[in-house]
């Protein structure tokens, strides 16, 4: 039997109804956690990533015993208790040092996963840049630069990873007032000596400022964090999940309408179908002159009807 919770109170209940499937889904929550070894290092970042998460992240402050490639039960059990579709993990080891793991979850199960190592020379943590910050909540702009995103299976997958992660609150419109940061997210072309180029990610602040013209003149400045990502290891998704995953509702699909098209220049026509019209049927001005005359069998009929009546009359 499907066993069923009842809430207990109308907090339960809220929190419940939350969690069930909608139309347009909830904001992502993400789940920030520490392994058993961690370094100075990947703490940073995972403080860093979570600044740039809030509201819609939870960090944990003690240390798990999880392992993402060998058992991936640990981090099912956190995304379902937590209600979390992203799980980013923290852990150091003499093979694999400075360690991030991005896992992505569809009902609760493991989808996809991919393994960072973070660039000890380049890093520069959030707290490192002494200027204003964009305020918590905002969406971000997302920019992405180069041609392996594109082309690359690894670094499509992590192109699909990170505008899932960044890409903030499904919305209708947005106010230019609030796009405040953008993300940009860079690769250079890979060569003979680096066939797999790091990950380049960098935080921007928008400012906008008098040009003497009607539009602004647009500024930005690097707010932090700084991160180079090198590509480890990647769980790619399951077919039959990602299929289910994308899968649409019917009521969010596009209804195409019938005899409705949309021509080059982007006018709308429409193709209208109408019945036979009966002529005969119409209704017109009863005029004297408008009236149909007799046909000639009719008039043939008419003759003979009244040289019949002229012989009867005779006779009689």
């Amino acid at each position: 039997m499907i066993r069923t919770v009842k809430p207990r109170n109308a907090r339960s209940k809220r929190a419940l109804d939350d969690r069930e499937a909608k139309l347009v889904e909830n904001q992502k929550k993400t789940l920030f956690l520490s392994g058993t070894t961690t370094s100075e290092l990947s703490r940073q970042a995972l403080g860093d990533l979570h600044a740039l998460k809030k509201p819609h992240a939870i960090k944990f402050t003690k240390k798990n015993a999880v392992h993402p490639f060998e058992d991936a039960a640990p981090l099912e059990f956190f995304s379902t208790k937590n209600d979390a579709s992203f799980l980013v993990l923290a852990t150091h080891s003499k093979k694999r040092p400075h360690n991030l793991t991005f896992a992505r979850t569809f009902d609760h199960k493991i989808l996809d996963m991919i393994e960072f190592g973070i660039e000890e020379s380049s890093f520069r943590p959030l707290e490192s840049f002494k200027n204003a910050k964009f305020a918590i909540g905002m969406k971000p702009m997302i920019s992405f630069s180069g041609s392996l995103f594109d082309s690359a299976p690894n670094y499509k997958l992590v192109k699909s990873m990170f505008l899932d992660f960044f890409r903030g609150e499904t919305v209708k419109a947005i106010d230019v007032e609030g796009l405040q940061y953008i993300v940009s997210i860079a690769v250079s072309e890979p060569t003979d000596l680096v066939p797999s180029p790091p990950v380049h990610i960098r935080v921007h602040m928008i400012k906008t400022k008098k040009s003497g013209q009607k539009l602004p003149r647009v500024e930005v400045e690097e707010i932090g964090p700084r991160i180079d990502f090198r590509i480890r290891r990647i769980q790619e998704p399951d077919e039959a999940m990602m299929k289910e995953a994308l899968k649409k509702p019917r009521q969010l699909e596009a209804r195409s309408k019938k005899n409705i098209e949309t021509d080059i220049i982007g006018d709308k026509l429409g193709r209208i179908h109408t019945g036979k019209q009966d002529l005969n049927k119409m209704q017109s001005r009863k005029m004297k002159g408008l009236k149909r005359g007799p046909t000639d069998d009719e008039e043939a009929t008419l003759v003979d009807e009244n040289d019949d009546k002229a012989k009867k009359t005779r006779l009689a």
